[in-house]
């Protein structure tokens, strides 16, 4: 019987096509529930910065082989906020409620938070 083989393969690249920064952890909650049509959406937070992404579909066969071979992932768009400290959900004025993913064991999320922050 043959032994299966199991190994990890960071991305070596992550493209962002666009980048949005928020005032407030309030608008990026508000961006968040509007883009995702009203329907529960998380927000990730990694070292100081809250985002979310919306990576382009990988069904085209060069986006498929930019993943495989090029270890390349595009983003289509991030809209992030700063906010130094973590918290579980963020409830706007409007009671809109969006939980808060804690990330900040990721290696790529602190990278990406890392790339955001020097962002303007």
């Amino acid at each position: 019987m043959e032994e299966t083989i199991v190994r990890s393969e960071p991305f070596k690249e992550i493209v962002v096509m666009e980048h949005t920064r928020f005032p407030t952890p309030d608008d990026l909650a508000r961006f968040a529930n509007i883009a995702a049509g009203g329907k529960t959406t998380g927000i990730y937070w990694a070292d100081g910065v809250a985002f979310i992404y919306y990576p382009l579909p990988t069904t085209t066969e060069i986006a498929a082989k930019a993943v495989i071979e090029e270890k390349k992932v595009y983003w289509a768009f991030v809209s992030y906020v700063l906010m130094p400290e973590y918290r579980p959900l963020i409830e706007t004025k409007e009671k809109i409620i969006v939980p808060v993913i804690n990330m900040s064991t990721s290696p790529l999320f602190q990278k990406v938070a890392k790339w955001l922050k020097k962002q303007r």
